[in-house]
């Protein structure tokens, strides 16, 4: 007869299988992102051109409204990604992957913040009668300083992220379940979204930065999904995480 621990155990996810459902949410986040930002974003909104945004905006509608939809998806996978990674590298330091968690929540509560900006536009250029008392090119500026902020408030994400990717990193590395290349490289990548520190740097790195993060969230999502983490050890380093109250 099982005890209640060990009907705990036999319901709770194995930590490869953890591994792996980490590994597709990261997938399906690079995905969304990928479409709502690349496919879409970037062919509508012109920063330099409010009457050209607007107009790109109303006729592709749908397509806009779809875009957002996929952002809140994104944002939803990232978070569920953020608190699984948490729960694999609490062996390694509960605190340290508390904290790391933390910055990496932060950021995409940021980031969900910033999403009611990109929405913001369909509300100024949607005819409503009491946005009667301004102009066309007025409701365009404002639907193009919305999507200004929205950019903003992502550049203050990436800041968070690339915290939360030195965190991250530093607990890959220091674990024995999981490649030490792996740290090495979300550390290298979490140095390229903090040039967000100072957006002009990070304009002129920007395609290195994409690149590298590119690369990092490819090798972090093959290697989770193909292999996930080395059971028995992950089982080791959570035993002495248990034994210890230093970590």
């Amino acid at each position: 007869m099982h005890t209640a621990p060990q009907r705990e155990r036999v319901r709770e996810m194995s930590p490869r299988t953890k591994a792996r459902v980490t590994g597709a949410l990261f997938l399906a986040t690079l995905l969304m992102g990928a479409f709502a930002q690349g496919f879409v974003a970037d062919r509508l909104v012109e920063y330099g051109n409010a009457t050209l945004t607007a107009s790109n905006i109303l006729a592709n509608e749908p397509l806009y409204r779809l875009a957002y939809a996929v952002y809140l998806i994104e944002m939803a996978c990232q978070i569920a990604m953020t608190v699984l990674f948490y729960d694999l590298l609490k062996p390694v330091s509960r605190s340290l992957s508390l904290l790391a968690a933390i910055l990496g929540i932060t950021g995409c509560t940021i980031k969900l913040v910033s999403r009611l900006y990109f929405a913001s536009p369909l509300l100024v250029l949607g005819g409503a009668k009491y946005l009667s008392v301004f102009n066309a090119e007025q409701l365009h500026a404002q639907a193009l300083l919305f999507l200004h902020v929205n950019h903003q408030a992502e550049t203050i994400a990436m800041v968070f992220f690339g915290f939360y990717a030195l965190g991250k990193g530093y607990l890959v590395f220091r674990s024995t379940f999981l490649p030490r290349l792996l740290g090495v490289a979300s550390v290298i990548s979490g140095l390229g979204w903090l040039t967000y520190l100072y957006e002009p740097l990070a304009a002129r790195l920007l395609p290195f930065t994409l690149a590298v993060g590119l690369l990092v969230s490819l090798a972090y999502i093959a290697w989770l999904l193909a292999f996930g983490v080395n059971e028995q050890r992950w089982l080791a380093e959570a035993s002495a995480s248990r034994a210890s109250i230093w970590r």
